[in-house]
């Protein structure tokens, strides 16, 4: 049975065991194992309504919900909180109860002979420790559990912050994806007819074989534009799907671009811009809660170069019975106490309190130089950011002329060329410069939605609670 039970153990050592050599893949039952748990622990799942069309708002209310990361975010939150309180009952006595029940026989030495003693002792107690002075060390405790609490919760903004722009930045890839589907769908629709004039005009004597291989050509390559859109906006629509912890394959519609308002200015200035970013981003204020956090040890360390002082009492009942050889024995019950105060400073350590504080020192100034650095770098940000929207404004209503002028310029060689006043090939240059501005507007108006977005991104907009307008 012995040897069973070795010979099992030495099979289940050797099933964790490595790879035989370096140039093979590991494969073992505890993969397949790991492989059966990892199928058994699902993803969860949300589902979605296919027949609605979903705002950006409504996409990313059901993204917080249902983001891991915001999960993560919220979880340590909670943890950091109940570290406060943990640190907080240091300033609170502890109470113990404690229950002493013994039996001891040994022999007692009574004249010139040694005489057998029993004893049976039950003490039943309450202890009392309370830390009535520490010159700071657990004030300091506190201080870095409430600044490690106030990072948590931003660091918890800031997770939603990227969350919405994620979202937000997949919503507008994939209306622009969707525009550019219907802008090749419409310059298909307009080479077909500007094909089917040149067949017509063939057929009456009016055109030439020629115009109408031309107009084929230009068909043929809107139909292979149009194909491309159409990967490009699946690939789009997993990216949103994907980005609100869903499924890629996970289909939903949308507003369409043209539904969408998009702004005709930048609301503030640059510098407005800036100065509101540097009050709002999370990064920002979380490296303030981390000076307080490195304040907090400061104080901690410093507690440690003085005494402390704290009471410490027992008191409770004693029941014993005792017994002297073959005598008789006797139960006897009294009160046990003692109280105490404690003074303990500590004279010599081997350099731990300095290296402590010198520590606590380094992190603040580490603190206050990040500060620093991530002031330069969001203003840049911002900068950068108020600059590409700018432009993408000034490309929007630019496009917009151009899809405008297009259109008329279109309209007018096609009319031309019904007099025979044009060329087949003064049309087909037309309907792909109209084709080329209407994907333009579409990028231009996709683009400036976009940026905008990153704009609030950038200031922390995007996690501000809007203030109530006030009622008439």
């Amino acid at each position: 049975m012995t040897l069973l039970i070795g010979m099992l153990a030495y099979r289940s050592v050797c099933a964790q065991s490595t790879s035989s050599s370096p140039d093979k893949p590991w494969h073992s039952k505890a993969e397949r194992g790991v492989a059966r748990e990892l199928v058994a622990n699902r993803q969860p799942a949300y589902d979605v309504d296919p027949g609605k069309v979903y705002t950006l708002p409504e996409l990313i209310d059901l993204a917080e919900m249902h983001n891991p990361d915001t999960r993560v975010a919220w979880e340590t939150a909670r943890e950091r909180a109940a570290e406060v309180g943990i640190a907080r009952t240091a300033f609170f006595p502890t109470l113990t109860a404690i229950a002493l029940a013994s039996t001891i026989r040994d022999a007692a030495l009574i004249g010139e002979s040694f005489h057998r003693q029993t004893l049976g002792i039950f003490e039943p107690t309450l202890h009392v420790e309370y830390l009535i002075f520490d010159f700071g060390g657990r004030g300091g405790t506190v201080d870095i559990a409430k600044a490690n609490l106030i990072r948590a919760n931003l660091e918890f903004n800031d997770i939603h912050r990227r969350v919405i722009y994620e979202v937000s930045a997949a919503y507008y890839q994939l209306i622009n994806a969707k525009g550019q589907h219907d802008a090749a769908e419409i310059s298909l629709k307009n080479a077909q007819m500007v094909e089917d004039d040149a067949q017509s005009r063939l057929k009456n004597g009016l055109g030439t074989l020629p115009d109408l291989l031309e107009a084929t050509a230009a068909r043929e390559q809107a139909d292979y534009d149009l194909q491309a859109t159409l990967g490009a906006e699946q690939i789009a629509q997993g990216r949103l799907a994907t980005s609100m912890g869903l499924p890629a394959e996970t289909t939903f519609r949308i507003q369409d671009i043209h539904e969408l308002p998009i702004p005709s200015s930048v609301p503030d200035s640059l510098d407005q811009e800036i100065d509101r970013a540097l009050r709002q981003r999370p990064e920002l204020l979380e490296q303030i809660a981390r000076i307080r956090a490195a304040k907090g040890s400061i104080k901690a360390a410093r507690s440690a170069y003085v005494p402390t002082i704290g009471f410490v009492g027992d008191g409770g009942l004693a029941r014993a019975y005792g017994q002297q050889d073959l005598y008789p024995g006797h139960y006897a019950e009294g009160e046990v106490w003692s109280v105490g105060l404690q003074m303990k400073w500590t004279l010599f350590d081997g350099g731990r309190r300095e290296k402590a504080l010198a520590s606590a020192n380094a992190e603040k100034r580490g603190a206050e130089a990040d500060l620093n650095s991530l002031r330069d770098q969001i203003d840049q940000e911002v900068f950068t950011s108020y600059t590409n929207m700018q432009t993408a404004l000034r490309q929007q209503k630019s496009a917009a002329a151009l899809l405008a002028a297009s259109e008329q310029s279109y309209e007018a060689a096609r009319q031309s060329y019904n007099f025979g006043v044009r060329n087949q090939l003064d049309v087909i240059s037309a309907q792909k410069t109209l084709a080329q501005a209407r994907s333009e507007d579409v990028a231009a108006r996709a683009q400036l939605l976009l940026q905008a977005a990153d704009l609030e991104f950038r200031t922390a907009d995007l996690i501000q609670v809007q203030p109530t307008q006030p009622g008439p």
